[in-house]
């Protein structure tokens, strides 16, 4: 009969507030990007292709009759925000798999057992996401370079949002990854929740265009303003002002972040 094996943080409850395990936590980290890296032409090189569609398709089919969106042709505006939707995508497909498929296969426990504290196993599994954010970003944004020529107007924000997009993600892929048990409820969280909230956040329109109502309930949707931020970041226009959205951004990121460490430090879900 298997046991379960807390993170030493609940074991040792001194761990939890004392010095950090670097050589643990980078071990974490390394293998967090290492797992990525080494399928490549799924994580970085899929990404591209699929945000290439999204641009080609949407050109094609509504680009000549759309018109120019805050002043801007179609598809210069729609570009950063399918670059920032398939950020944020594969950060959570990042954190989620990675924890899903180690819980299917039992051996969750070989993360838990070392002395790592439940904020540690956090920050490992974030630093894994944001890196492969970083680097799906990067490829698409040569990408938009080599085949529309833009270049961004305000790389640093644009990195900035980048990094707090992937670690949002992340953080939502850490929480979904150890309340499912099965592979069918991570796919229905991002079906359902993932999905629609990339999707209806601006990334193929301005919110300045949507009713009173749709306006409204848009800006309770934090994807939005970390779409927005990035749109402003690469293009210099935005729905709302970059220093707001970049506040709520963190804020959802703390609140998140305090969810995935407070599932660890309790072993929510995490038996064998």
């Amino acid at each position: 009969m298997s046991t379960y094996i807390p993170p030493k943080a609940v074991q040792h409850g001194t761990r939890r507030f004392g010095r950090v395990n670097w050589l643990g936590l980078w071990t974490l980290c390394s293998r967090e990007v290492q797992r990525f890296i080494s399928v490549w032409t799924q994580t970085l090189l899929a990404p591209l292709v699929t945000a290439g569609l999204f641009i080609v398709i949407f050109s094609i089919a509504i680009g000549p009759r759309r018109g120019d969106v805050m002043g801007l042709d179609f598809t210069t505006f729609i570009a950063p925000g399918i670059l920032m939707m398939t950020v944020i995508q594969n950060c959570f497909a990042n954190t989620s798999s990675s924890i899903i498929v180690s819980k299917v296969q039992g051996n969750i426990v070989d993360t838990l057992m070392p002395p790592l504290s439940a904020m540690e196993l956090v920050i490992g599994y974030l630093a894994g996401a944001v890196v492969r954010g970083v680097c799906v970003a990067l490829v698409i944004a040569v990408g938009l370079w080599l085949f529309l020529g833009l270049i961004p107007a305000h790389p640093l924000t644009a990195l900035g949002f980048v990094i707090l997009g992937a670690t949002l993600m992340g953080g939502l892929g850490l929480v979904a990854g150890i309340y499912a048990n099965k592979f069918d409820q991570t796919a229905a969280i991002t079906n359902f929740i993932v999905t629609p909230l990339a999707f209806l956040s601006g990334t193929f329109y301005s919110v300045e265009a949507l009713p009173d109502l749709l306006y409204d309930i848009t800006h309770w949707n934090p994807i939005f303003y970390l779409i927005d931020g990035v749109r402003y970041g690469m293009i210099g226009v935005s729905d709302s002002p970059p220093a707001l959205g970049f506040a709520i951004g963190l804020g959802t990121v703390g609140v998140i972040s305090a969810v995935a460490w407070l599932m660890f430090a309790r072993g929510y879900r995490l038996k064998p």
